[in-house]
C-alpha cells in the first residue's frame, strides 16, 4: 500500500468515523502514524488524542469501542474516513450517539437535533 501523508498537521491525518449501516457521522477526529497502524492491524479504531497528546483507543474508558468495516483514503492521502460498527450506541463523548448533534440555523441559532442521550456521561467519566 502507498503510505500516507503525515507529514502536515503536525504529524496527523483527518480521520472522520461514520456507521457502516446508516452512513450517519459520528465523528471526527485525527491519527497519527502509530494510530493508523493499530487500527489497521487490530480492526478497532484507535485515534491521536490531541489534547492528551497518547494514542486513544476508542471506547477505552466508556466501552463505547469502533470495529473498523471500511477504509477510504482520499485523493491527497492525508485524510480517512472509517466506516464503523459503533458498539455501544454512543461515539460522542458527552453522550449522544454522534458527536454532529446540534445544527445551525439560518439565523445563527443553535438547534440540538438529537436530544436523546445515550448515555450519561457523569456515570460513565465521573464528569459532564
Amino acid at each position: 500500500m502507498k503510505p500516507l501523508d503525515f507529514t502536515k498537521l503536525d504529524g496527523l491525518i483527518t480521520a472522520v468515523a461514520q456507521d457502516y449501516q446508516t452512513n450517519e457521522v459520528l465523528m471526527l477526529a485525527f491519527m497519527n502514524q502509530e494510530a493508523w497502524e493499530e487500527t489497521v492491524k487490530t480492526g478497532r479504531v484507535c485515534y491521536f488524542s490531541r489534547s492528551r497528546q497518547r494514542l486513544w483507543r476508542k471506547g477505552e474508558e466508556s466501552g463505547n469501542v469502533q470495529i473498523v468495516k471500511e477504509i477510504f483514503i482520499d485523493c491527497d492521502r492525508d485524510a480517512v474516513v472509517i466506516k464503523v460498527d459503533q458498539i455501544g450506541g454512543a461515539a460522542c463523548h458527552v453522550g449522544y450517539n454522534s458527536c454532529f448533534y446540534t445544527q445551525i440555523e439560518a439565523d445563527g441559532s443553535e438547534k440540538i437535533i438529537k436530544a436523546e442521550k445515550v448515555f450519561d456521561p457523569e456515570k460513565v467519566y465521573g464528569k459532564k
